[in-house]
């Protein structure tokens, strides 16, 4: 998972770019970078680090232009700890292109060995990022031959990547003289939004709160296969570029990843939210009684609507029962179990009066590896609870993620190969309460009965793509960041240690 912004505008974007970078960094904390083009030259500063310590008064100086892109990076492929590996990613054939994307390509090895060695193309690291950006400077290659540039020549070249590119991937790509290209899997699985201002600057972003809290009218989502061309002086061209398609979007961007602000794909995450709530409060009753709870309190931040709704319906108080210290570092990049389990405690504080003597309902947003849900339960514990029950507003996340999620191996997953109740067991409540997959998918796809499905993987295994096997996912294993070397730098709020280190 990353964010992704592109602009073009009739005056300088390179402020515009960061102000949106800042409001998709919750999609990504490990590097950022920005490009811009004024005329036919291509102007870039990337590094690791969030937004505000990578772009100094320096750096925007010197990102002039009328046309830029920006990324935030979530590591999931590759080696984190490269300050090369950040995107954007350049190449300077055909005309100059630069390149940033969200999401991963399952066929990335495959792709690197046509690169070598049919179109004689290098790839200098393991990014999949920059495999994808050769892919479509090779297939915009073909589609010109040296003659001028037109939308259709990008058009053609899109469809292009869509035939030989697999996996999840939003994209936005400069091409120096001539405009902005963004472009969405054929699945959809990655969001991309897509709005104007009043001045008729053009905005492509991963969610759709970033066009909103830059002073743009979000107009829509990038259709799955579609690709969106906006050329320097701020025409607007699209063509649906692959031949077949299906709306099929990660869910999880419901459930955690997105923003509560944003719309994505005709849903309200917020609203999406409230009903993981309201079809897990009827799970809450099957295995809990109503009244042996006395409160509801959320795990800070993204399960707050769900536990509101489930409060509210089932009678019973809400309350605020931790206080998220938000100047200290993430839980992720601390080194070693013992700095990890110290750094939960620093990030959260309890109210001790809203536990002391209480049968509590914790609610989370997801339960993936388990280690921080046992701290915070022992947390609440410690507060004086009587009995700490736990809810996740997701089902039991079972499988790897292959689509740019950081949890690709199944060892590494709590519920993975366990029953529900030997997961209670490990995380040492008093109960466990899991939303399960077709109430998630139920609640959620009844927002918009136009989508085809969801691509909910982690949860019941099967993948959209129809293209992955068990080879593929170890394949992908060893690619990931998160080896042991690069473990501790990982920028995923998901890596934390394995389960059997719990």
């Amino acid at each position: 998972m990353c964010g992704i912004v592109g602009v073009v505008g009739p005056g300088p974007v390179n402020q515009l770019i960061y102000d949106a970078l800042l409001l998709l960094q919750h999609r990504g904390q490990d590097a950022a970078g920005i490009v811009t083009l004024q005329g036919r030259k291509v102007y870039m500063h990337k590094a690791k680090g969030m937004v505000r310590d990578v772009f100094r008064t320096r750096n925007m100086r010197a990102l002039p232009g009328n046309a830029g892109l920006g990324q935030v990076r979530y590591p999931t492929a590759g080696n984190a700890a490269s300050e090369e590996e950040a995107q954007p990613f350049y190449v300077n054939a055909p005309f100059g292109i630069t390149l940033a994307h969200n999401g991963n390509l399952t066929n990335a090895q495959a792709l690197k060995a046509e690169l070598f060695s049919t179109d004689h193309r290098h790839i200098n690291t393991e990014s999949d990022t920059e495999v994808l950006v050769n892919v479509f400077a090779h297939e915009l290659e073909r589609t010109t031959r040296g003659v001028a540039l037109t939308p259709q020549d990008v058009f053609a070249a899109v469809a292009n990547v869509h035939k030989r590119v697999r996996g999840s991937y939003a994209v936005v790509a400069l091409i120096a003289g001539h405009g902005l290209v963004a472009f969405r899997d054929p699945y959809g699985i990655r969001p991309l939004a897509f709005g104007r201002s009043a001045d008729g600057t053009v905005m492509v972003a991963s969610e759709s709160v970033t066009l909103e809290g830059t002073g743009h009218t979000f107009e829509r989502n990038v259709a799955p296969g579609e690709a969106v061309f906006i050329d320097v002086q701020g025409q607007v061209h699209t063509q649906q570029c692959a031949q077949e398609t299906k709306l099929s979007p990660c869910i999880f961007e419901f459930v955690y990843l997105a923003r509560p602000d944003s719309e994505m794909d005709g849903i309200s995450v917020y609203q999406a939210r409230l009903n993981l709530g309201e079809t897990l409060a009827k799970r809450v009753i099957s295995t809990v009684p109503p009244n042996e709870i006395d409160v509801v309190i959320p795990i800070p931040e993204s399960s707050r609507p769900s536990a509101m709704q489930l409060a509210q319906l089932l009678g019973i108080p809400y309350r605020e029962g931790f206080v998220k210290n938000r100047y200290v570092g993430r839980t992720f990049i601390m080194p070693g179990q013992a700095v990890r389990k110290k750094s939960v405690r620093q990030k959260l504080n309890v109210i001790t009066s809203e536990f002391k003597g209480r049968n509590v309902l914790l609610v989370d947003d997801s339960i993936v590896r388990g280690t921080t849900s046992r701290e915070i339960v022992q947390m609440a514990r410690d507060a004086g609870a009587r009995k700490v029950y736990m809810a996740s507003a997701a089902p039991p996340v079972r499988f790897p993620n292959v689509y740019g999620i950081d949890m690709p191996t199944a060892t590494e997953l709590v519920a993975h190969g366990r029953t529900v109740e030997e997961v209670r067991q490990l995380i040492g409540c008093d109960a466990l309460i899991y939303q399960d997959v077709e109430g998630m998918k139920n609640a959620i796809g009844k927002l918009n009965p136009k989508l085809d499905g969801f691509d909910a993987s982690c949860f019941d295994g099967v993948y959209v793509t129809g293209d992955i096997n068990p080879d593929d996912i170890a394949r992908i294993n060893e690619a990931r960041i998160g080896q042991e070397d690069v473990l501790e730098e990982s920028s995923s709020r998901l890596a934390i240690p394995n389960a059997q280190e719990a």
